[in-house]
């Protein structure tokens, strides 16, 4: 698929924090999604002010028959739905399921984002050595222009993060920015 010519939009990509915190490791996550969320919800109410799409790729959590509005609601029934509420989806937001690691892999993230002509994905979310990296890494691939704004990425391992946001930068030509300076102006 050829990219459109002229200016791409930017797109703002929140991963995986649609979640209910059960899981292994979530007791090192949830400390670190406390601090992001605020700032997710201000990139998001951004995003939005500015027309650009706000995609959620969320884990299925293995629940191959649920829908995006089941995983949202079944987050805000567990106990920590204050991590939810602040950056829940509204009806313009797009949504992608997503199996593995990657926003990308085995979705149909990369049609939807070249049929609305984005050319440079903003990552947010979590877990930044992992879902993050791999997403970025596939961005990469893709020839899209990435930026991660390192406060709006939550971690297990923060010394595994910082490796991770290095990597994204000299391996990928990352942008590692702040929240504040992330531009979603076309490029």
């Amino acid at each position: 698929m050829e990219r459109p010519a002229g200016p791409t939009r930017p797109a703002l990509i929140v991963v995986d924090m649609i979640n209910t915190y059960d899981h292994e490791d979530s007791e090192l996550l949830v400390p670190s999604a406390e601090r992001v969320v605020p700032v997710i919800a201000e990139l998001i109410g951004r995003a939005r002010e500015a027309d650009v799409p706000v995609v959620y790729a969320n884990d299925n959590f293995g629940l191959w028959r649920s829908h995006h509005g089941e995983l949202v609601d079944t987050a805000l029934a567990r106990p920590h739905a204050d991590l939810i509420e602040p950056i829940r989806p509204d009806d313009e937001s797009l949504f992608v399921v997503k199996a593995r690691h990657s926003v990308f892999y085995e979705t149909p993230l990369s049609y939807l984002l070249w049929s609305l002509g984005v050319g440079h994905v903003v990552l947010t979310g979590q877990v930044t050595e992992q879902c993050v990296l791999y997403s970025a890494l596939d961005a990469h691939i893709r020839h899209l222009e990435v930026t991660v704004p390192r406060d709006a990425v939550a971690s297990i391992h923060p010394h595994l993060a910082s490796a991770a946001l290095e990597m994204m930068e000299l391996n990928m030509g990352a942008r590692i920015t702040s929240a504040k300076e992330t531009d979603f102006t076309p490029h």
